[in-house]
């Protein structure tokens, strides 16, 4: 057969179906704009007299790779949603790559392992609020600040900060946000994608600083003094994007019972939809929050675990009286909504109330908010599909639409949420099984629902496991193999899964 002919039968050469110079042209572009963090922690190291030239290396590093990267590709001109997907993810692993310069350059001897900066990097952008720390009280305060600001940042988001303020990205930018943003579907609040992103981010910025201000508040009045204007900011970073890095060894039961209950009422409303939320208290319009069915179960699935660990704790004769009420409610909230903060070491409850917590690791906050895991609406859809399920079964000729808030959900929804928790629940299995080989190997030594929280918290953005690795611990027992993985789980949870695996199809790259 001639050349000629074999290229006939074989046809043209197949192509990429994505566009790769400029996906990886506006990683550069976010890059380049990502180094700008470092500037604050460099403003707290010049405050407290402390080393600074970490984070200017650090910014300097972060903005001139993604400067050069961003020269020495095109800019593309169609960013649709294939080209969403690699753009985030690459951009959440660069930015736990600058996170982690400052801990490797600042010479912290708890973090000099770059797997061991990398891990409490990517635990920091993703907010899961895991960390393989020590003693995180020995940290320079410009550092804890750092560790503190990259959830911060995380929190909402990358993608969106930049939506919100760089206009070369409102091509494509649905897709991005939707890449990103945590939940099914994106709810948006203005006609354009860019004035979503901006309405978010304000809002955003306002609660964390109302929070800053009540959290202040209480240390200027005398109530506790150990919350000062530092801790209340450090504090503030890391509630509003669920996120539950604490500048104190103990976590939030460094602090009082009033600040406990503030941080509370933070955690609750950062697991809400912050497009209800906006509703509410911007748009005024309080009765439609009130009506959405999500929120409802949202607030039931609180309710029910605070009353679940509250009465076994208390029967238990672990806490009582107010104090109960107050671990019960604080904990529930904390590990529904992923922030990982901890007012008591849980890990020495009874079984029930363990079996409560990892149970509220899958469940999630709402989607739309900064929480991770499943997500409500996710779980309140699956629960609507069984029983159309079973309905269809004694009556198959019966049509049965899905309705959420009145509204019917499209059957294609329906099939990626399905699509989600069938993965979700997968990848999680082999993250515990991957824990489980190597831990029997190199250690540590953890029991089966120890193994089983090390992947659910990590996989969930949640941050706090049981036993070896439990609230008050540090996850710095791990062999090299179980840090990375746990990495890999944190990075997949925080996309979503859908976003990342999809880059390792075939189809993906093909047209």
């Amino acid at each position: 057969m001639t050349t000629a002919a074999r290229a006939e039968r074989i046809g043209p050469p197949r192509r990429l179906a994505i566009d790769l110079g400029g996906s990886l042209n506006l990683v550069g572009t976010l890059g380049k704009y990502l180094g700008l963090a470092a500037l604050l922690p460099t403003a707290i190291a010049i405050g407290y007299g402390e080393s600074f030239w970490p984070y200017l290396a650090a910014g300097a590093i972060t903005s001139g790779l993604g400067l050069a990267l961003e020269r020495l590709t095109h800019g593309g001109e169609r960013i649709g949603f294939r080209e969403g997907y690699l753009v985030v993810s690459l951009t959440w692993l660069l930015a736990a790559a600058f996170g982690a310069l400052p801990y490797l350059l600042s010479g912290e001897a708890q973090l000099d392992r770059p797997v061991d900066a990398y891990f409490e990097a990517m635990s920091g952008f993703t907010t899961t609020g895991a960390s393989v720390l020590t003693d995180v009280g020995s940290l320079d305060r410009s550092l804890a600040m750092w560790r503190q600001f990259t959830q911060w940042l995380g929190g909402m988001g990358i993608i969106v900060l930049a939506l919100a303020v760089l206009p070369r990205l409102r091509v494509g930018g649905r897709q991005l946000l939707e890449s990103e943003l945590p939940g099914p579907e994106v709810d948006q609040l203005a006609e354009r994608i860019r004035g979503t992103a901006q309405r978010l981010w304000v809002l955003y910025v306002a609660l964390t600083a109302a929070e800053v201000v009540a959290l202040a508040a209480l240390g200027l009045a005398g109530v506790d003094e150990r919350m000062g204007v530092y801790e209340a900011v450090a504090h503030a970073f890391t509630t509003m994007p669920t996120g539950g890095f604490s500048t104190e060894a103990r976590s939030i039961e460094a602090f009082g019972a009033a600040v406990q209950w503030v941080i509370v009422v933070f955690m609750v409303v950062a697991g809400a939809n912050f497009a209800l939320i906006y509703r509410a208290l911007v748009q005024r319009r309080p009765r439609s929050v009130l009506r959405d069915e999500e929120l409802r179960l949202y607030v039931a699935l609180l309710a029910f675990g605070a009353v679940v660990i509250t009465v076994e704790i208390w029967t238990e004769l672990f806490e009582g009286g107010e104090e109960a009420i107050r671990h019960g409610v604080f904990q529930a909230v904390s590990i529904m909504t992923t922030t990982g903060f901890a007012s008591f070491d849980f890990a020495a409850w009874p079984t029930l109330a363990l079996m409560t917590i990892v149970a509220l690791m899958f469940a999630g906050g709402s989607a739309g908010s900064t929480s991770g895991s499943i997500k409500v609406i996710r779980h309140l859809l699956m629960g609507r599909l069984l029983r159309r399920e079973l309905g269809q079964t004694v009556h198959p000729e019966e049509v049965l639409p899905i309705r959420l808030n009145g509204v019917v959900v499209d059957e294609r929804t329906l099939r990626a949420v399905t699509s989600f928790i069938l993965l979700y629940v997968g990848i999680f299995v082999a993250g515990a099984g991957v824990i489980a080989v190597d831990s029997a190997f190199q250690g540590p030594d953890l029991s089966a629902i120890d193994v089983i929280a090390a992947s659910a918290t990590t996989l969930g953005n949640v941050g706090p496991g049981l036993g070896t690795v439990g609230p008050m611990a540090s996850f710095e027992p791990f062999s090299d193999v179980s840090t990375i993985t746990m990495v890999v789980l944190m990075w997949l949870g925080r996309l979503e899964v859908i976003p990342v695996i999809v880059l390792f199809t075939r189809r993906y790259w093909r047209v």
